[in-house]
């Protein structure tokens, strides 16, 4: 019994909109909330409905892995459903946190709720901010329909001379959401009220100003966004380097086949007929009748204007071996230390990368590249190491989804620096995260869970580990001789990697839990995953729980693993917790007969990290950390106040408290950090 991985992960979306259902979460972080959902349904139906679809059109009906136990004939009404059902339960949590927000005085007006001087303000606004941002497209029927971008917002405008509606010109209009031109504008209002209005409005308000030349009796507006395939396909010419082909396979990706289009429900039968007909949208589920406003992920960047309505912060943390103003390297040469994001602060990394950047006794840095911050610290640390005279080789991963563009640029950058940048092989990703500096007496790794983003690392729970260990570096030395030199398959001391061998370590572990178990010997597993889908594993993990091993798994996303299921998975529990940190790290911890085995990873068990990607898992052997470890899944696995049990398929129900005391892990880590 394996549960389909699409529809888990709308599951566990589903636990995310929770958070925004939760009247113990602070309001406006409710509201937030709702962005995070937002984007995640945009991403699932841009990247897994789409190749649903794909595979939907295909003349022969099977069930594949990508499918997973359905045809994705079977699969794609289930999946629609899903969404459609989901969305329905975000409009209705939206609208009650907009009514929760006006009894504490926040309102969100429309264009026809102003007063006259927010009118006088809103014109103002219009004239010199967005209207130079605006460019109209006129929609004639005879005439192809003008490029329209994905992640957008658009008006479709509709101006009608006659009153029976006939003799109608037709327009588009992208609204301009950018840095200079917020999705919210607050507006000027009383001492006791904050009102906030859409740009989208603005632009309403404004709309004889903008088609002024034409000869209307009314004029309406109504705003969609369209959604596109988002697989990235590059051509197979030989004379191209990797980069030329990723510069053209983002092009591309621009103008994907459209997948959904998304619009108000009050848009005219008329207008929605030209832009379905002309954007070929014109099969089951993809068209969506929503609400006045779409692309809510911009709920995420509302302003912030009631600070104790928002969830509350607190400062990173030191570690306590590290002091201000003096060598990292000094301390790791004495212990290996142990981070945890965003409870330790991420600044430790980047003054790791300062200080071998102007350290005279630095050769070298490596480091492999993912996803980075838009104004990254760490790119430009290795600017500046290249710089004083090091040799930089970083490995950028260009196929990070929807960062790609931002690595082509990255990689132009440092290339121009004289930085080595490698792209690692082709069909193998490489999502480890790992550095290697090496100084003329000595080496130093960091070994991570999670991207070298100073952004992320404040709101995603992520491991990493430092250390001089004399096999670390060996084995540091031969995954970047590897990703140079794709031909070798070296042999590792320490360090456990994919795609060659992180499976067969993985899953003999497994298998050694099941013999030692019946040899009579202690068994256990535990586990910390972003997603567990892997159906090897799975399997492995139900003949563990059929041998008597207790195993106790923390997965936050898609899980395909169906726990407590008599017979077959009795001994399998398995909690998610989602809450104001994304839950990001892996960790995996095996009994061994009572000599435990603890891992770090940057890998999850599922089939494209084990199989087709280089990652990296690295043991802990310093038992203070060993120790650390124990304690931070002891201290999650307690969680009952975000902690859902996963029992029971696409459920979501949170784990009973009983007798015991209560217990928020994310809060809980922080002060068991904070005593260190």
């Amino acid at each position: 019994m394996i549960n389909n991985r699409d529809l888990s992960w709308l599951t566990f979306n589903e636990r995310v909109l929770q958070e925004a259902q939760d009247e113990t979460v602070p309001l406006l972080q409710r509201l937030r909330f709702l962005g995070i959902f937002s984007n995640n349904q945009d991403e699932f139906i841009k990247v897994r409905v789409a190749n649903i679809v794909r595979l939907s059109q295909l003349k022969e009906k099977k069930v594949s892995r990508f499918t997973g136990g359905y045809t994705a004939q079977e699969l794609l009404p289930l999946v629609n459903q899903k969404v459609a059902e989901s969305q329905q339960k975000f409009t209705d949590t939206y609208e009650e946190i907009l009514a929760q927000m006006g009894e504490q005085g926040i309102y969100v007006l429309n264009e026809k709720q102003l007063s006259k001087k927010q009118k006088e303000f809103c014109y103002d606004y219009f004239s010199s901010v967005v209207s130079p941002q605006l460019v109209p497209l006129i929609l004639r029927k005879t005439t192809q329909i003008p490029f329209l971008q994905d992640n957008n917002i658009y008006h479709a405008v509709k101006m009608t001379s006659r009153k029976d509606g006939k003799n109608a010109r037709y327009a588009i209009l992208q609204i301009p959401v950018n840095t200079s031109c917020p999705r919210f504008v607050v507006l000027p209002s009383s001492k006791d009220k904050k009102e906030i209005i859409f740009l989208d409005d603005i632009i309403r308000l404004n709309l004889d100003d903008i088609f002024f030349m034409f000869n209307y009796e009314s004029i309406a507006a109504y705003t969609f966004k369209l959604m596109r395939d988002s697989s990235l396909t590059l051509d197979d010419d030989l004379t191209k380097s990797l980069l030329e082909k990723m510069e053209v396979g983002l092009e591309n990706r621009l103008h994907g086949q459209p997948v959904r289009l998304i619009y108000d429900r009050e848009m005219p039968d008329d207008l929605l007929g030209i832009l379905a007909t002309k954007l070929k949208l014109d099969q089951e589920g993809t068209l969506d009748a929503g609400g006045r406003y779409h692309l809510l992920r911009d709920l995420m960047k509302f302003p912030k204007i009631r600070p104790n309505l928002e969830e509350a912060t607190f400062v990173p943390l030191k570690h306590p071996d590290i002091k201000p103003f003096s060598s990292i390297c000094k301390v790791i040469n004495k212990k290996d230390i142990f981070l945890n994001y965003p409870y330790h602060t991420f600044n430790h990394f980047i003054d790791f990368l300062r200080e071998a950047a102007i350290d005279p006794k630095v050769d070298s840095i490596s480091i492999t590249l993912y996803r980075t911050a838009e104004r990254s610290k760490v790119i430009n640390a290795l600017l500046n190491a290249a710089k004083n005279g090091k040799k930089v080789v970083v490995l950028l991963e260009l196929f990070a989804r929807f960062d790609e563009e931002q690595n082509v640029e990255y990689t132009e950058l440092l290339q121009r620096h004289g930085v080595k940048v490698i792209h690692g092989t082709s069909g193998i990703k490489v999502h480890s995260k790992l550095v290697l500096v090496q100084r003329k007496d000595k080496g130093y790794v960091f070994v991570g869970t999670g991207n070298f983003n100073e952004s992320t690392a404040q709101i995603y729970g992520d491991y990493g580990l430092f250390t001089s260990n004399p096999e670390f570096v060996e084995d540091a030395k031969a995954v970047f001789d590897y990703l140079q030199n794709a031909h070798k398959r070296p042999a590792f001391k320490q360090l456990v990697v994919s795609p060659d061998y992180m499976r067969d370590h993985f899953e003999g572990l497994i298998k050694q839990e099941i013999k030692n178990k019946q040899n009579g010997k202690d068994a256990f597993i535990c586990a910390k995953l972003n997603s567990l889908t892997d159906e090897r594993i799975i399997k492995l993990l139900y003949k563990a729980s059929q041998a008597g091993i207790e195993v106790r798994l923390i997965v936050r996303g898609a899980c395909c693993l169906q726990p407590q299921v008599k017979g077959m998975s009795e001994n399998i529990r398995v909690i998610s917790i989602v809450d104001k940190f994304l839950e990001h790290a892996r960790m995996a911890i095996f009994c061994n007969g009572g000599e435990e085995k603890m891992y770090i990873m940057s890998a999850d068990w599922m089939n494209r990290n084990l199989d087709r990607r280089v990652e990296i898992a690295a043991p802990v052997l310093d038992e203070k950390i060993r120790q650390t470890l124990r304690d931070v899944f002891e201290i999650q696995w307690s969680d009952n106040e975000k902690a859902r049990d996963l029992s029971v398929f696409g459920c979501n129900r949170y784990v009973e408290r009983g007798d015991n005391p209560s217990c928020r892990s994310q809060v809980a880590l922080y002060d068991y950090y904070k005593k260190m």
